[in-house]
């Protein structure tokens, strides 16, 4: 599963070439991908995940819209619109990496 999330994480990095902050998105799914690679190829540390998680948790927190219009363009304020976007975006990379944590941490618990 991570190998596919790998592959749409870079997918969603090259679709950010006509964003106006294009560096930014390019390297916030380019190092989910790279996680998703690691993680598996088994040489993932449990604190990546973990603290990318939390990044791209308080970073969707902090950029949700004032009002949630949906993601459709033409359906509201385009910046609404755009930000609830790129939140939700964020909540997907912070649930794969938490996802990521925990199952490492659980792999870890049944060696002891």
């Amino acid at each position: 599963m991570s190998l596919i999330f790998a592959g749409l994480f870079f997918w969603a990095a090259y679709l950010q070439y006509n964003d106006p902050d294009t560096l930014l998105w390019i390297a916030i799914y380019v190092a989910a991908a790279v996680v998703s690679l690691l993680f598996y190829l088994d040489k993932l540390h449990f604190l990546v995940p973990l603290f990318l998680g939390m990044i791209y948790l308080v970073e969707a927190m902090i950029s949700w819209p004032d009002v949630f219009e949906g993601v459709t363009i033409g359906a509201g304020n385009i910046v609404n619109i755009e930000r609830g976007r790129e939140a939700l975006g964020l909540l997907i990379l912070a649930f794969v990496m938490f996802t990521y944590a925990i199952r490492i941490k659980m792999v870890e618990a049944s060696k002891i």
